[in-house]
């Protein structure tokens, strides 16, 4: 069973509202499934027979991971043998809300790139579809001299057109194939888009922006710290940052601080990183320490999308410009050799 973020963030704020009201479990559960519909109404409909049951919330969802990843399973389990419930929930919630605004912000920087594709590609079907041929056919009637650039430019109008079930479905073939292989090799997928340097850059600041909120949230909740590593290893894309995690991981099970096993990677761990977690490790405020970094990260992360966006646009627009000015100069080209020929000049 899956659900959207928003449903999910629904479900927990929701539940987090009623229970800070002093609503029981049982009676919170069957207030929300009375207004709910689909996969959430199925989940409420499973939450309430595992309560009645006698089954803890984590205990239910933990029987839909595609919901619930195991991070907020194991919150919820350690709120609950803890008594917090409504306080992690409300944290929580608060957590979900920033991991929306944070998505929002990378789509939103994303939008205008793929506008500009669609538009010029848009622009190059309809050349090749509508407008070539009929040229092509001008000029064959005329018997025009025909440049190099536009001859090439009508031969791939010919092959487009007298072949576009077969390259409709080369192209469905084509997507399916690359949406399997990233199904089946997703990591060597990512890995492969991940080796660009720019994209590699920011997808570490976000992987980190991430794994420091998670932490945050997870010693909040008063999860021992080598259970909090374990768990934030999950949720974040690169491999190297994984690794790194993995590491610290090791570090801190053979009695050592996490910032030991931070300092071991300086090229990837920045340095106000390392000197905010090694001051939250001394005054035992870690979970505050990396609140304060995911924030600094978000920020980061928000910068620099915004100079990628700035440093693309003209880029694209030079693009389009060059090679919708390169179709029209094949196109006019010809045209123009035909009214000199028609009408010489001095005559």
């Amino acid at each position: 069973m899956n659900l959207s973020t928003q449903d999910k963030l629904d479900i927990i704020s929701s539940l987090a509202t009623l229970l800070t009201a002093g609503i029981p479990i049982l009676e919170a559960t069957d207030s929300l499934l009375s207004e709910s519909k689909g996969n959430p109404q199925k989940l409420l409909t499973r939450l309430k027979e595992d309560l009645i049951q006698g089954k803890s919330i984590a205990q239910s969802f933990e029987k839909s991971p595609k919901a619930f990843d195991p991070v907020t399973v194991n919150l919820i389990k350690a709120a609950e043998e803890a008594g917090t419930l409504d306080t992690t929930l409300k944290d929580l919630t608060n957590s979900i809300k920033k991991d929306i605004e944070f998505i929002s912000k990378v789509k939103s920087a994303l939008l205008y790139p793929m506008l500009v594709f669609i538009v010029l590609l848009a622009v190059v079907i309809l050349n090749l579809f509508f407008v070539i041929p009929r040229v092509a056919t001008v000029f064959e009637k005329l018997r025009v001299p025909i440049p190099l650039p536009t001859k090439i430019l009508i031969e791939i109008s010919k092959i487009v057109t007298q072949n576009t079930i077969l390259i409709i479905a080369g192209i469905i073939i084509f997507t399916i194939f690359i949406y399997f292989i990233f199904k089946v090799k997703k990591q060597l997928f990512l890995n492969i888009i991940f080796a660009f340097p720019i994209i590699s850059k920011l997808i570490v600041e976000i992987d980190l922006t991430r794994f420091t909120r998670v932490m945050s949230l997870l010693l909040k909740s008063g999860i021992p710290i080598d259970k909090c590593l374990e768990l934030s290893g999950h949720i974040v894309l690169k491999k190297q940052v994984q690794e790194i995690i993995a590491n610290c991981l090791k570090q801190v099970a053979s009695g050592k601080n996490l910032a030991q096993g931070l300092k071991l990677y300086p090229k990837t761990i920045p340095n106000f990183m390392l000197r905010i977690t090694e001051a939250g490790e001394k005054s035992g405020t870690l979970e505050n320490s990396f609140e304060e970094l995911s924030e600094q990260f978000d920020l980061k992360v928000t910068t620099r999308l915004k100079t990628i966006t700035t440093l693309i646009e003209p880029l694209l627009l030079l693009v389009v410009g060059v090679l919708v000015g390169a179709i029209m100069l094949a196109i006019i080209a010809p045209i123009y050799k035909l009214i000199g020929n028609i009408n010489p000049r001095g005559q």
